[in-house]
């Protein structure tokens, strides 16, 4: 990996990771604890994740358990939770908030499918911007005189084996969670 093509990876690289980070995001009629890792609750005068006020768990596959940690907190989480996007009433004992996931109805799970693959699409154009750029890059220092033609035409391979790699994978992270979501 030659320093002129480092930087374009580690873009690339956070890409991969800000969809792998998005994709845990999406309900897949499973109760995963990533699901709230976007909400935040209104606590000590300020906006906090609930992660960082609460111990969350699932002790059952459709169930998350959210433990606060001071109890003063458990309306504000509930209410934060309330005004998400999430989609699921929380439940209140007065100790513990749980969440209960209901099974995705097949049109839901289809509609879930679909846009996991749009984020794909959306990552794929990101890695395809980064390549443009990278592509310009090299041409500009070779214009400049810094590099040979040669050079120029292993970099530019160099860029294009990144680009395949990361699509690659996430043509893999899709994969994976569609067929996550799509089974029952």
């Amino acid at each position: 990996m030659s320093d002129y093509t480092k930087i374009y990876e580690e873009k690339m690289d956070k890409t991969l990771n800000g969809l792998n980070s998005e994709l845990l995001t999406v309900r897949a009629g499973r109760a995963n604890p990533h699901v709230l890792d976007k909400v935040t609750a209104e606590a000590y005068g300020t906006e906090m994740p609930i992660n960082q006020l609460a111990n969350i768990s699932s002790p059952e596959a459709r169930v998350i358990a959210i433990a606060p940690f001071d109890a003063s907190t458990l309306k504000a989480i509930e209410k934060a939770i309330n005004m998400s996007e999430i989609g699921i009433h929380p439940n209140n004992d007065g100790k513990i908030i749980r969440l209960v996931f209901p099974e995705l109805t097949e049109e839901r799970r289809k509609e879930l499918s679909k846009d996991v693959k749009k984020k794909g699409e959306d990552a794929k154009v990101a890695i395809r911007n980064i390549r443009r750029d990278a592509i310009d890059h090299i041409k500009k220092i070779e214009k400049n005189s810094e590099i040979t033609e040669d050079k120029r035409d292993e970099l530019e391979e160099e860029v294009q084996k990144l680009t395949d790699k990361h699509t690659k994978d996430i043509d893999k992270l899709v994969e994976a969670k569609v067929k996550e979501i799509m089974s029952i």
